[in-house]
């Protein structure tokens, strides 16, 4: 094998994993840790930065741990740095062993934190503007920049204060969209506002009417004028908030 290839591979494995790897013995061993520290620390920032709130409660010392396991054992299939918190997530999710030690609610929290980075900096457009008054005669879709999410902890109020150790009996529904200003919101569904726009997402052939009727059959209640009312006005709302548009 090629020396400078060997060295490269040396080294790359030393700057992983500096606790069992040793660095290439022909490079000077200050001058190698610049390096480890820079790659490390560098890491350790971009991360940071979209998971302020799960720092807050794991502390510092069981972060960095995240960070270098993160580092060591895992391959990332991007190069690019906005993408990493997303790889970020999908370690934590193949690697359950890794949260053994951890509050039961870091995964979800971990993928709360970073719904709101990648709808940032998403490239998807708003949908353009329809007429609500055609909402239960035309077909529907939810935008690209809002998505209903379902999670067994209350992840929009965990903090170094409130960290519960069993979930609620209810799962916690939201919506996250983002605004005009590239401003992320979070809101809570009801069960029903949270099945209707993945019923949208599901069977967007359906006219707004139909997909009320069929959320009332799912719900084994009447579609009687009242739950149709009721539908209509959170269909106009979910329309003036950006989340749904006509086709």
């Amino acid at each position: 094998m090629d020396n400078l290839l060997l060295q490269q591979q040396v080294l790359t494995r030393y700057l992983r994993d500096p606790d069992q790897q040793t660095p290439p013995p022909e490079m000077n061993v200050a001058r190698v840790n610049v390096y480890r520290d820079l790659v490390f620390n560098n890491l350790s920032q971009l991360l940071g930065g979209t998971f302020p709130v799960l720092i807050r409660i794991i502390g510092d010392q069981r972060w960095r741990t995240l960070v270098r396991g993160f580092l060591r054992d895992y391959r990332a299939q991007t190069p690019k740095f906005g993408e990493i918190a997303e790889e970020f997530v999908d370690y934590l999710s193949a690697a359950p062993a890794v949260l053994g030690n951890f509050p039961p609610f870091v995964l979800e929290l971990a993928h709360y934190e970073w719904v709101e980075m990648v709808l940032q900096q998403s490239d998807a457009m708003p949908l353009p503007f329809t007429d609500a008054t055609l909402l239960l005669e035309r077909p529907l879709q939810v935008s690209a920049l809002a998505w209903p999410l379902a999670y067994t902890w209350p992840v929009q109020l965990l903090g170094p204060d409130h960290q519960p150790s069993s979930p609620p009996a209810q799962p916690t529904l939201l919506l996250v969209r983002r605004e005009a200003d590239f401003a992320v919101k979070f809101s809570e569904l009801s069960p029903l506002a949270w099945r209707l726009l993945q019923r949208i997402g599901e069977l967007p052939q359906l006219t707004g009417r139909e997909q009320l009727q069929g959320l009332a059959q799912e719900a084994e209640q009447f579609a009687d004028a009242l739950f149709m009312d009721n539908g209509l006005a959170l269909l106009q709302q979910m329309h003036e908030d950006g989340a749904i548009g006509i086709l």
